[in-house]
């Protein structure tokens, strides 16, 4: 597709879907083509692309605390166990946003531990 469709249907400004599309190209989750015919297409199939691949070619890090990652970090005193919840923080994030494909979102078809986990009223609040 061309990104100025792709801008177009999603109401995503051209300039900054491009800068999305470059990081996606950069990270080997998109191709892209020049020319009339061109535009961008996945680079593999949706369903071996993660919700995970595409938020790492764009933002990093799935996880991080003050731009580190967990596993970077180090707690003395009475801080140390922060560094185990935020590792465990990080394994949550990643069995969910691994679990999901570009696949699953095209066909509607979240798998059932994310649909339960969205299901619960608390997930919903804001506190």
């Amino acid at each position: 597709m061309k990104a100025e469709a792709i801008a177009a249907e999603q109401g995503i400004p051209h300039k900054f879907l491009e800068g999305i599309l470059g990081d996606l190209r950069r990270a080997g989750v998109v191709d892209s083509r020049r020319g009339g015919g061109g535009g961008y297409r996945l680079a593999r199939e949706a369903t071996k692309i993660t919700v995970a691949d595409v938020i790492r070619a764009v933002d990093g890090p799935i996880v991080s605390v003050r731009g580190e990652r967990p596993t970077g970090l180090a707690y003395t005193g009475s801080a140390q166990p922060l560094l185990p919840l935020w590792i465990a923080l990080r394994a949550n994030v990643r069995k969910i946003l691994e679990g999901v494909t570009i696949a699953d979102i095209a066909a509607d078809a979240l798998p059932e531990p994310v649909k339960e986990l969205a299901a619960e009223p608390a997930a919903w609040e804001n506190p």
